[in-house]
């Protein structure tokens, strides 16, 4: 079972499920878009909003043994969040319950037989080298085990490059970082400071690189400190 602080029990107080994502990112950037309301589109995240609007544009497919649902709103009081997924698959299973005696599938209105989740999250790009993805997928699943109250054991990115799925299993590690990545988002929300910036080569593929500033806030930053050492040095 995963650790995490005590559930949020207002609706008020939740946080979009992407910012678990991108607090992995870059912490700035989390703040920058859930603190201070700023989203800018770049060539990026205009692929990736396309993306989004085109598996959208599916909306439900139904055959004998896989329904899909997309644009599935989702939320978790246990993490505190809430968002929507851009696909969940139900695929017919046998019995309620697997081999290991989890409840892992469950009855769906319109629909006999039981049906076993799987969220399904579409990414531009490339997998990437960190794990901000698998944590947002992770975080879907968590949404649907405390939504249907079944273990959801596995989902799948789907990264539009190479079109094709990546599998990703939700074991306790995933788990535990899903939930320390929501209580960071708590944190930072609740503390109302915006982190100052820090430039790496992930500032390039950001777009909020021009709202941040992070060249000449960070270049500003040394420049006064190095002033005042040269005060306190003389």
């Amino acid at each position: 079972m995963i650790n995490c602080s005590a559930p949020v029990s207002s609706d008020e107080n939740l946080v979009m499920l992407s910012a678990l994502q991108h607090v992995l990112f870059c912490k700035r950037q989390c703040a920058l878009i859930h603190m201070e309301g700023i989203w800018d589109e770049n060539r990026l995240t205009a692929a990736g909003r396309v993306l989004h609007e085109r598996v959208d544009e599916q909306k439900s497919e139904s055959r004998r043994s896989l329904l899909q649902a997309t644009a599935v709103r989702l939320v978790s009081h246990r993490l505190g969040v809430s968002g929507i997924a851009d696909m969940v698959e139900f695929h017919s299973a046998d019995s309620e319950f697997d081999d290991t005696g989890m409840r892992t599938a469950t009855t769906l209105p319109g629909h006999t037989g039981f049906w076993r989740p799987f969220p399904v999250e579409y990414k531009r790009g490339r997998p990437k080298s960190h794990r901000a993805d698998e944590v947002q997928l992770c975080a879907q699943a968590i949404c649907l085990e405390e939504m249907i109250n079944v273990v959801v054991p596995t989902g799948a990115l789907f990264y539009g490059e190479p079109r094709r799925r990546t599998d990703v299993v939700f074991d306790e590690e995933l788990r535990q970082t899903t939930a320390k990545a929501a209580e960071e988002v708590h944190r930072l929300i609740s503390s109302g400071k915006t982190p100052p910036p820090t430039y790496g080569k992930w500032c390039t593929a950001c777009s909020l690189v021009n709202d941040c500033c992070p060249k000449q806030l960070c270049r500003s930053a040394r420049q006064w400190l190095e002033q005042e050492l040269n005060e306190v040095g003389s």
